[in-house]
Parts: C-alpha cells; structure tokens; sequence
C-alpha cells in the first residue's frame, strides 16, 4: 500500500561536490527535495524504495547497503541505500537478496540511484529499510505502471523516492538542444504531479518523452502505477528548467 511519495529530479549537480562552484545555483532545488522528503518521512513507511532511470529496457533491484559513487564524475563521494549498517533496521522476511547488505553480486548503484541516495543522506534518512529499483528508459509505459503496481501490492506501509529529470530541450544550451514541445510537455507533468493526477501520468507519451530526453518519465509511470488505488494528494514544490532541463519536485500524501 502506497502511503506517500517524493518527486525529485537526479542531476549529479545537485550534489554540490559535484556542482563545486555552481552549487549555490541548485539550492532552491535542493531545498524543495529536503521538504517533499520531510513530508514523506511524516507518513513512517514500513519501507522505502528509490525509483530511477537507468539505461536500456529493463529493470533492476537493489538491496539495501548497495553502494554508489560520484567518482566517475570527479569527486570523492560515496553512497549507500538505507542508513550505516550500525543504524539498520531489519526485514521481517527472510529472504536474503533483501537483507541490509546483501550486496556483493550487485553492481554498484546507477547515477540516478545514486543521486536519490545522496538526497536522502542530506535530508535526515527515514528509519524505514531503503532499496533501489532502477527502470530503462526503454520501457514501456504498460511495463512501467505494472512494476509499480505490483510494488505498491502488499499490506505494508510503502513510499517511493521517485527521482528523474524532465525533458533537456528547454533552451538553445540544454543538452537536447531546444525543442518547442519540451515546455508544454514539463507543464504538463507539472500539473499531474501537482494534483496526484495518475492517469495523466500514465498516459505520459514514451515516445515524446524519449525525443525530449525527460529520463524521468518510467519512473514517474511507476509511481502511476503504485498510486492507482492509494488515494494520494499532490504538492507541486519546485518547477524550473535551470541549464535548460525541466526540474520538477513534488509531494504524494
């Protein structure tokens, strides 16, 4: 049963290590992630579990403990899903690819798990157990809201950390370059997130979404297919396409 969520979006910048001296540019952001993440952690999940875009057309879990880097882009920042293993709170099931640590057959965490760890960290963690669930960007809209479904399918108290950026053709210097439908379509987005709107977020069109390089758009189908019967209010919390990519950050209650 899905309780709550939080949108955020997953540029590494957001890091401000990685940012360096750019970093006060993104603490509006930043700001905004910390209070969707603060009104998620108000619900006390009974899990949490990180959605995020990876490459390819498939999907891929993560078990609390799986580590991550910022290395790959210069600095020297580390990562984990869930709180220092002193700090962990355990599974009632027993099986073991879910136990704190069940780590070492994983490959470390993809650059949007990674992120969504990282603003977990900075925001004070949940006590609740934290996994990762990468999705391709490949997917289908179908695939995407039933991975979502079945996550959300249990009694316990669940809540998504969805992290993704939407389209990067908002201006000449986006790294999509400009494309005149990308502002209509983050508004669009916009708005559902704002309303909990989960048809209109499962009705995201994949193909648009691929031209306009919005990564974000399995994951937030995910999280459509998590809420359909939840019942969730939306709090739209940021909405700005700095360095032309449309930054979009919500609240699910």
């Amino acid at each position: 049963m899905l309780v709550a969520a939080a949108v955020c979006p997953c540029p590494p910048l957001i890091v401000p290590e990685v940012a360096a001296g750019a970093a006060p540019e993104l603490d509006d952001v930043r700001s905004a992630c910390t209070r969707a993440l603060g009104e998620l952690a108000q619900t006390r999940p009974d899990r949490l579990v990180i959605v995020g875009p990876t490459n390819g057309n498939g999907s891929a879990s993560y078990p609390q403990g799986a580590q991550g880097s910022f290395r790959g882009f210069g600095v020297d920042v580390d990562v984990r899903l869930g709180p220092p293993p002193h700090q962990q709170r355990t599974y009632a099931q027993a099986d073991p690819t879910t136990a704190p640590d069940a780590t070492s057959a994983q490959p470390g965490l993809p650059p949007s798990l990674a992120v969504g760890a990282w603003l977990l960290a900075h925001a004070g963690r949940p006590t609740a157990p934290v996994t990762g669930l990468a999705v391709g960007e490949q997917m289908d809209s179908g695939q995407c809201v039933a991975i979502g479904a079945e996550l959300a399918a249990g009694p316990e108290r669940l809540a998504l950390l969805v992290v993704g950026d939407a389209s990067a053709c908002r201006s000449l210097k986006a790294p999509g370059y400009f494309d005149e439908r990308a502002a209509d379509f983050d508004a669009a987005v916009a708005a559902a997130l704002a309303t909990a709107d989960v048809p209109a977020l499962e009705s995201v069109d994949a193909a648009l979404a691929s031209e306009l390089q919005a990564a974000g758009r399995p994951a937030w189908q995910v999280l459509a297919g998590a809420a359909k019967e939840a019942g969730l209010h939306g709090t739209l919390l940021h909405d700005d396409a700095p360095y032309g990519v449309g930054y979009l950050v919500a609240a699910w209650t």
